[in-house]
């Protein structure tokens, strides 16, 4: 039985952690998919290498055994052994194996498992009891199902939107609409998870889950840290030194807020509740801090000049 080096085939160290392995696996689907060499024997095959490869070295649990089984090949190899002597039998996957299908992550390739086939007899051999829900036919053969392939679409809101909570409408293939609801208090980041809506499931898999990807758009007023939302407030001479109050805009609506006397510019308030609504408990809220930025009053007359004059000296004395 031949060895199978998978991690050749996919072209990574044998130390890649998941996401390395994750990245050349889709970039070599795509290159070898059977659409995209339609009648191509070798890239049918080579695409077949690749999702088994995947399907071995993405399951933490067949990647030990797999590790496992490739140190001891290599140390009978070293020592000198015929690679048709060695011994498989400890290695075998207890139960029957099983005629396993393509995994696929990449694509909807439903309509092309039938032709593509089942993995090799090494991959059989080792890994045939190990993983993937199996069902029986009536004729009592055995295939593999996999869960269907999980989407993602990335969408853009407001400030606004994301503190009122807000909904998109998707058209599907067949022009089917699904309205989804993007609940207050989500973040760039965030992602919701619509189930079932993913790609079809494999030799009777679920369905996969589709999953929109939120982007917060940049506000012109606010900035946002978490759940607390920052903002600068320009605040005259007048008030700032004898105290007052301004109006602070906010995303529910306008609150005084009392400036006291002798306010240095840069000076931060914090007005309490008037956040981000919390995404798991929009009751909860963050706070706004708001800077406060003292100007200058401009283009003084004579009198006014001549006060403030009085003011320094008074203050020099």
């Amino acid at each position: 039985m031949e060895y199978k080096d998978y991690y050749r085939i996919l072209g990574v160290d044998k130390t890649a952690d998941a996401k390395t392995i994750k990245q050349a696996y889709r970039r070599l689907a795509r290159q070898y998919h059977p659409d995209v060499n339609p009648g191509n024997k070798a890239a049918e095959e080579r695409f077949k290498e690749i999702n088994e490869a995947y399907e071995v070295l993405s399951d933490p649990e067949k990647r030990k055994k797999y590790d496992q089984l490739g140190a001891d090949y290599q140390r009978w190899q070293h020592m000198g052994g015929d690679p048709r002597g060695f011994d498989w039998s400890q290695w075998f996957a207890s139960g029957q194996p099983a005629g396993g299908r393509v995994r696929v992550e990449y694509g909807d390739l439903g309509d092309l498992f039938g032709d593509l086939g089942g993995f090799s007899d090494f991959f059989q051999t080792i890994f045939g009891g190990m993983g993937g829900r199996t069902q029986t036919s009536r004729t009592g053969s055995r295939t593999w199902a996999y869960r269907g392939q999980d989407y993602e679409h990335s969408v853009e809101i407001t400030l606004e939107e994301a503190f009122q909570g807000t909904q998109r409408v998707l058209e599907k293939e067949g022009g089917r609409r699904l309205t989804v609801k993007i609940p207050p208090g989500v973040k760039t980041g965030s992602k919701i998870r619509i189930a079932g809506e993913g790609g079809p499931g494999v030799g009777g898999g679920p369905q996969g889950d589709l999953f929109l990807q939120v982007k917060v758009l940049p506000h012109p007023t606010f900035e946002r840290d978490g759940d607390d939302l920052r903002c600068e407030m320009p605040v005259d001479l007048y008030t700032a030194l004898l105290g007052g109050e301004i109006t602070v805009h906010t995303l529910d609506g306008d609150v005084k807020l009392k400036v006291p006397p002798e306010t240095q510019s840069g000076q931060v308030f914090r007005l309490r509740g008037k956040g981000m609504p919390h995404l798991q408990d929009p009751k909860k809220r963050g706070d706004l801090y708001v800077k406060v930025q003292v100007r200058l009053p401009t283009k003084l007359t004579a009198k006014e000049k001549a006060l403030v004059r009085e003011l320094a000296s008074l203050r020099n004395t």
